[in-house]
C-alpha cells in the first residue's frame, strides 16, 4: 500500500509541476522531489504484496500519469542542468536553442513515454524498439539538416531520459504482479 500512495502522490506532484513550475530552479527541485518519491516507491514494491481488486486500475492510471507528466518534468530539469552547467542558456549552441529547432518535442516526448508505458504494460518490451524507430525516422530529416547545432544530442538525451522514466513508472505499476506469479 505504501508504493500505491507514493505513486499517487508523485503523479499528482508531477502534474502540478508540469502545469505550474516555471524556471529551471523550480523544475529541478520538482524533478528531484518526484524522482525521490518514485525511488522510494520502487523500493517499497520490493517489500509489499501486489494490490488486489478495485485499486489496481487506479494504480495503473496514476502510473501512466506519472510516466507522462513526471517524465516531462524530469526531462526538462535534465536539459536545464545541462544548459546551466555549460553556462550557455542563451547561446545558439545550447540545448535550449536546439530545442527551438526540434519543435513539438514536449508532445512527442509525452507520446513516447505513454507508448513505452503501454508496450511494457502489454509485456511487449520489443515495442520500445518500434517506438524509438518511429521517433528516429520522424526526426531524421530535421536532425540531419541541423547537424552541429546540438539538436542530435538533445534528441538522444531526451529520448533516453524519457525511456528510462517510462520504464521506471511501468516497473512501479506492473513489477509486483510479475513477481507474484
Amino acid at each position: 500500500m505504501t508504493a500505491y500512495v507514493l505513486v499517487v502522490v508523485a503523479a499528482v506532484a508531477a502534474v502540478v509541476a508540469w502545469a505550474f513550475a516555471r524556471g529551471p530552479g523550480v523544475r529541478t527541485v520538482s524533478a528531484l522531489g518526484i524522482a525521490g518519491l518514485a525511488g522510494v516507491a520502487a523500493i517499497a514494491t520490493l517489500f509489499e504484496d501486489p494490490l488486489a481488486g478495485d485499486q489496481r486500475p487506479v494504480f495503473v492510471l496514476f502510473g501512466a500519469i506519472l510516466a507522462i507528466a513526471g517524465g516531462a518534468v524530469v526531462t526538462t530539469a535534465v536539459f536545464a542542468q545541462i544548459d546551466g552547467a555549460a553556462g550557455e542558456a542563451d547561446d545558439s549552441g545550447s540545448m535550449h536553442a536546439a530545442g527551438e529547432l526540434l519543435r513539438g518535442g514536449a508532445w512527442i516526448g509525452a507520446l513516447e513515454r505513454f507508448s513505452v508505458f503501454l508496450t511494457l504494460a502489454a509485456r511487449w518490451p520489443e515495442g520500445i524498439a518500434v517506438v524509438l524507430a518511429v521517433k528516429g525516422l520522424g526526426r531524421y530529416a530535421e536532425l540531419r539538416s541541423h547537424a552541429g547545432t546540438g539538436a542530435a544530442e538533445r534528441f538522444i538525451i531526451g529520448s533516453l531520459v524519457s525511456l528510462a522514466w517510462a520504464a521506471l513508472a511501468s516497473y512501479l505499476v506492473f513489477e509486483p504482479y510479475v513477481i507474484a506469479r
